[in-house]
């Protein structure tokens, strides 16, 4: 691989000399409350600035301390963070906020090491908040990290192995500056996030241009190096919207799978898309007994998740009293509930079912 000629000490004082003309003013970059940027860093992980923003907002709004969020309920918090999916991490954020109450008497562990116990928080997590609310030097390395040393030192680390992640993380850690990696780390982030850019980096205008690898051998597209084997498993969904009068039949998802703890339709999944008139279900049974009138939407709707696509499709029922006279027990049996429209907005729902809603007609 080809080198930089650039040194450590001089890309420190280049990019924090960028950092103080260019950084970002963002309400966790005031603070050096580790409740404020853990809470920034878990909302902003697979999030957008622009998008993370008014999340991180309500959520300071409403649990303005770690105390106040360990005291909120699953589905506060679930419901506070619909939208910006990765559900598995608003868990992980409530666990990881009554185990800091009750082992740390609500005070953050210090270090990086003991950060990297809890529940939820990972090697990068941990070293954003070790380095900028405790000025420890550790190297928080994430994707606009990633890009901006591969392209600068034409770094050839494959990031898509265990391996490769770790040289970078080595290669990183011997950057980070010893007196200020709370500056350090918060100008390597913005640097990658504002001028080496994934797509369209400002090249030509770059403090590093002299030295960048990737910029003299044009290789900005091709750095960092990250093998991808992921495969998306493909899933057939279809959604029976329950409806009767003003109510709509929704249940809890409690089994280890997508949308833990959020509410949807009743939900009948099978290996392909099958006609409706073919699926073998009970419910549907009980729907074709009493001959319910069904709508079907025009068009299939695909949902794509990190590791799954989704393929659903809304059928809309309007119920009779007789009908739910005779499913009764197999509402129960199932975990349907009835719940009004208010009831319904304020219940933590995957962004699928929320768009689904903001659609169908009022009652």
């Amino acid at each position: 691989m080809l080198i930089s000629t650039i040194n450590h000490v001089i890309f420190r004082k280049l990019l924090l000399a960028w950092y103080q003309s260019h950084q970002r003013w963002l309400p966790w970059r005031i603070t050096n409350d580790p409740y404020k940027i853990w809470l920034s860093e878990v909302i902003l992980q697979q999030t957008r600035v622009v998008q993370g923003l008014p999340y991180y907002e309500r959520f300071i709004a409403q649990y303005p301390s770690v105390t106040a969020l360990a005291s909120a309920t699953e589905q506060e918090i679930l419901r506070l963070w619909q939208g910006l999916g990765y559900y598995s991490r608003a868990r992980n954020l409530h666990h990881c906020a009554q185990t800091i109450v009750a082992q740390y008497n609500g005070i953050f562990p210090t270090s990086y090491r003991e950060l990297l116990t809890l529940k939820g928080i990972g090697p990068y997590t941990a070293a954003a908040i070790a380095a900028v609310s405790f000025k420890e030097v550790v190297a928080a390395v994430d994707g606009n990290v990633n890009r901006v040393l591969a392209r600068i030192f034409g770094l050839t680390y494959d990031i898509g192995t265990g391996k490769g992640r770790k040289q970078m993380h080595q290669f990183a850690t011997l950057l980070v500056d010893q007196i200020q990696p709370d500056i350090y780390s918060q100008a390597i982030m913005d640097f990658g996030a504002l001028q080496c850019t994934p797509v369209s980096p400002c090249c030509t205008a770059c403090v590093f241009n002299s030295y960048c690898i990737a910029f003299y051998t044009d290789r900005q597209k091709g750095l960092p190096i990250k093998t991808n084997t992921l495969n998306k498993r493909v899933r057939y969904f279809d959604y029976f919207v329950l409806q009767y009068k003003d109510l709509l039949y929704m249940k809890k998802r409690v089994e280890s799978d997508i949308w833990k703890g959020m509410y949807d339709f009743y939900l009948v999944e099978n290996k392909q898309r099958w006609a409706v008139d073919q699926m073998e279900d009970p419910l549907l049974c009980l729907v074709k007994k009493h001959r319910l009138s069904m709508v079907t939407a025009a068009k299939e709707a695909a949902h794509l998740l990190t590791h799954q696509k989704l393929l659903v499709k809304f059928h809309k029922l309007e119920v009779t009293a007789p009908f739910l006279q005779e499913a009764h027990a197999l509402f129960n049996q199932l975990s349907l509930v009835a719940f009004n429209r208010a009831e319904v907005e304020v219940l933590p729902k995957p962004i699928l079912i929320q768009n689904f809603l903001k659609k169908l007609d009022p009652v």
